[in-house]
Parts: C-alpha cells; structure tokens; sequence
C-alpha cells in the first residue's frame, strides 16, 4: 500500500489505534535491519538482570527476553512511529526495590505487583491525558533527587564490594571509556563532521563498546570466549515453565500489602518514563518537519496505553525487571536522523522504526547469535547502567534550578539509593517544604500559566 505525497503511511483504522503490517503498510529497511541485529545484544542484557535479580535460570531469563521481544513490536503495529525499549533509568532502583523481599516467590510477586501498577498508571495516564498535569505538579528538586537516586544507585552498584566491577575490571574499565567517548565526548562530536568512519561509528551508540569489550574479556582472562551453537537455530519460549515458576497464575497473586509497598516505586518508574514521551515526540516532531512527504502522527496517550499493554501482559506471563518503557532513545534518534536524509534512504518513519524492532525479535531468538554474545552479557550490562549513570547524573543537575534544588535532590538521591523509593521520597518532600520558597515557586507558576 502506497502514500500519496503528504499524506500519512496507509493502515487499518482502529480508534486511537492505526495498524500497520510490515511489507503490506511499509517496506523492509536493510540498514535498520542490520542495526537491529547488532544491537540484539543490549536487549539480551536483560538475562543477567532477570537471573541476578529473580533467581531464575538463563534459559527461562531467555524465554523472558523473546516475549519482551513480541511485545516491542505493538508499537509499530498500533500506530506508534518510535523504537520501545526499558525504563532503563529506574533500573537499579528497582533492583534496590526488590531486594528488600526474599529471594523467590516473595521478590518475584513484588516485581508483579510493581509492574502491574506501572501498567495501569500508563493506561490511566492514556486514557484520561492527564499525565502532564501530573509531571508539572512533581517540583524539579524532586524530579532532579530520582534522577540522581538512579545514578548513585547505577554506578555504586557496579563498584561496590561484590559488583560486577571486581569479576570483568579490564572488560568494563575499557567498554566504559569507549562507550563515554563514543557517546558524550566533544572532542568525538567534532571528529565526526571530518570523519566518515567516526560518524558511521557514532551511530551505532554503544556497540563499539560490547564489541570492544568481547575481545578484551578473553585477553584479560575475565571472560570465555565466545562458543557459537550451530546445532539448532530457533529459541523456542518455554511459556508452560514460566507459567510455572514467574507467573502469578502458578505462584500466586501478590498480596495487598505488596501493592501498597510498590506505590512508591511505580510512581517513580512513571516519573522517569514520562521523560521518554517529551524525548519521543521531540524527535518525531524534527522527522516530520524534515520530511514534507509524511505527516506522522505522534500521539502520546496511544503511546502510553500501549506501554500500559506491555506491562500488564508481562506481568501476568513474565514478570520484568527492566520495566516496559516507551522509548529507546538512542535508536529512535538514529532511525529519526538516517529518516531525515529522504525517502529514497527509508520510505516510512515506520518502515524504519517497525524493521528494527522486527529484527531484534527475531536475533534475540537466533541461538547462534545468542551463544555468541552469551559470555559478555554481565559485561554489557555494566556498560549500560554506568552509560545510564552519566545521563541520568547529568540530567538532574540540568533540571535544578538554583542551589536549594542541588542540596535536596543530592540528599534525596543518596537516601534513594541506599533506602529505597519510600524512603527517598519523603525526605525529598520534607526537605522541599522545609527549604523551598513555596510563595515564589506559586509566582512563577502563576506567571508560566499566563505565558
């Protein structure tokens, strides 16, 4: 099905929802197919989590990783032109969550709990469209103290006495270095205007880093090398195990008291993930500008109600450490950007979009692909979390305001990773009502809403 010059990408109407079928609504896109079987890797770094967290087996961490998989892909088909991916920024904070609860059953019907609260906040916030009410009424000192509590909490738990840090120190010192470079250097950003392989390199994020890090693991004696199946090709999920051992329809619902200890916790995941909506639709905003030849239609409610959806399933069939979130920056913004250089480089925001998540689920499934990446998972795992460490510290000092703002989120941050959300949050409320010129902060709202 073709678009006409200026119109929006064909589908089958569905209310809020606008389904698209790869190669009947949009075309393959090779380049995106082959970023996607790269970066299948960051997505298998969930393994380690679920078996580190859950106290599960890899190949049920596995079967967990393939449904995750599925589930990415209702984006594109419902009609939302981004590239999903984890509320990685909440990440250690969940961790710190969930050790709180016996490793078993207990954590793992915490991890239900939480999720499903997650889900119907999204849903909720889909629905009713009140979700910028509720980030606006959030003051930046607390906004600033879970983004700091995420950071602290990321890259302590890595050093820390018995973190991953003392197994892989040359793996992860080296993959770090190259991935801050590659990432959030300026000297790096001003190499890849003059440099063509520099600028290639960019694009592909923290790739470089895993790759990096896959070869020096064995040079230094920290980790295998890599052993590829190639006796069988297919990971099939093992849904009756998980049904069995994670599913609250094997292990039992949680009780009520777990729901009420999660409110914290899912509140902040919210908060965290609510910053991927205003990044989503900033970069499909420049897309669309760029591109006169299709209107997209970004549309935050439906993006929150499908968040809401994954959510809930995995809940229900595979509970998720990382959490469901609406966005992966990184790739959205690398699809957005090669999108931005005309139709003949990719047809549909959604050809580009719905190709890599495609892929993805297909290569997290391919075993000798699996086997190949297997050994460098912990490893990658620490470069994402010190990778989210650096962001996340750095977008909390962007949103302070003034130095009441540093002193509480900086304090708030630190009891939120040693304490947990429940904690952390009412320090931070506390501090701000006891610190914060409420009588100027209501001018200035006041004055914002006149604007």
């Amino acid at each position: 099905m073709k678009r006409s010059y200026g119109g929006e990408q064909p589908y089958f109407a569905a209310g809020i929802f606008k389904i698209r079928l790869p190669f009947i609504h949009y075309r393959w896109e090779w380049s995106e197919c082959l970023q996607g079987l790269l970066m299948c890797a960051t997505c298998l770094g969930a393994i380690p989590i679920l078996t580190g967290t859950l106290g599960i087996s890899f190949e049920l961490a596995w079967s967990m990783v393939i449904i995750n998989g599925i589930l990415y892909s209702l984006h594109s088909l419902l009609g939302d032109p981004v590239v999903p991916g984890w509320i990685t920024p909440s990440i250690p904070l969940t961790i710190a969550f969930l050790n709180e609860y016996a490793l078993g059953i207990e954590r793992i019907q915490a991890l239900i709990a939480l999720q499903i609260l997650v889900g119907l906040m999204f849903i909720i916030m889909g629905i009713t469209g009140v979700a910028g009410k509720l980030i606006r009424i959030v003051p930046s000192s607390l906004k600033a103290g879970i983004l700091l509590g995420a950071a602290i909490a990321a890259v302590t738990g890595e050093f820390k006495l018995g973190g991953r840090f003392g197994s892989y120190p040359m793996a992860i010192l080296i993959g770090a270095l190259i991935a801050y470079y590659i990432l959030f250097s300026d000297g790096f950003k001003n190499l890849r205007k003059s440099s063509q392989a520099a600028n290639l390199l960019g694009k592909y994020g923290m790739l470089p880093a895993i790759i990096v890090a896959i070869i020096v693991g064995p040079l230094f004696s920290e980790l295998p090398m890599p052993q590829i199946e190639i006796g069988s090709v297919i990971k099939i999920p093992q849904v009756g195990e998980l049904f069995k051992n994670v599913s609250p329809f094997g292990i039992g619902f949680p009780a009520v008291n777990l729901f009420i200890q999660a409110i914290p916790m899912a509140f902040i995941a919210y908060i965290i993930a609510f910053g991927d909506f205003a990044t989503g639709e900033a970069l499909i905003k420049e897309a669309d500008e760029a591109r006169p030849d299709e209107v997209i239609d970004f549309n935050s409610n439906r993006s929150n109600l499908v968040s809401g959806f994954r959510n809930i399933i995995l809940a229900l069939i595979a509970p998720y450490v990382t959490l469901a979130g609406p966005l992966w920056a990184a790739v959205t913004a690398a699809v957005s950007q090669r999108y931005q250089e005309g139709r003949e480089a990719m047809d549909s925001i959604f050809s580009g979009v719905g190709t890599f998540r495609l892929t993805t689920l297909v290569a997290v499934a391919l075993v000798p692909i699996v086997s190949l990446v297997q050994p460098v998972l912990p490893v990658a795992l620490s470069l994402t979390l010190l990778v989210q460490g650096y962001v996340c510290a750095r977008l909390a000092m962007n949103i302070c305001e003034n130095d009441a703002d540093r002193g509480i989120a900086g304090v708030m941050g630190a009891v939120l990773a040693t304490r947990g959300a429940a904690w952390g949050f009412v320090v931070g409320i506390v501090l701000f009502f006891v610190l914060s010129d409420i009588s100027k902060l209501k001018k200035q709202k006041k004055t914002e809403t006149v604007e």
